[in-house]
């Protein structure tokens, strides 16, 4: 009985010390969340008459951005208007539409509104599976690549 005891006391001793040592632990640091677009003014790019726009948006001093215009760039069809939007170029849209990572990438409809979208360099793979979902919600296996964060 006296064992019953002192192994019952050891594990009440035990299970707080596990609480307050949890308990002591910091929050993990906050992690970035780079702002995307959610609307674009069809008329202040190319394409505007065409049914998708995919815009990436880069700079010059930006080494992986020329991988995601790369990759980004087969998807310009008959229906999808492509084009690369350099902050040393147009710095005015940067800013407007709050781009404050390179290089994002963004896809919209007709009404400029963003379907897809990607901060740094996706996989082909995912770009095209992105853009078949966002014009053919259900092709996809994977709908929820691209999509924005909220």
């Amino acid at each position: 009985m006296d064992r019953l005891i002192v192994a019952a006391a050891l594990i009440t001793v035990a299970a707080a010390v596990a609480f307050l040592l949890r308990r002591r632990r910091p929050a993990p640091p906050t992690q970035p969340r780079w702002r995307v677009p959610t609307q674009l003014d069809r008329s202040e790019f190319e394409g505007n008459g065409q049914d998708w726009l995919v815009a990436v948006f880069t700079s010059s001093a930006c080494q992986s951005c020329e991988r995601a215009t790369a990759k980004a760039a087969v998807l310009a069809s008959v229906h999808v208007a492509y084009q690369e939007i350099a902050y040393q170029d147009r710095k005015d849209l940067h800013e407007r539409y709050g781009i404050d990572a390179v290089p994002t990438i963004v896809m919209a409809d007709g009404e400029g509104v963003v379907r897809k979208s990607f901060v740094g360099v996706p996989s082909a793979t995912d770009l095209w599976a992105a853009l078949a979902e966002a014009r053919a919600p259900g092709t996809s296996p994977e709908p929820d690549l691209g999509r924005p964060k909220s």
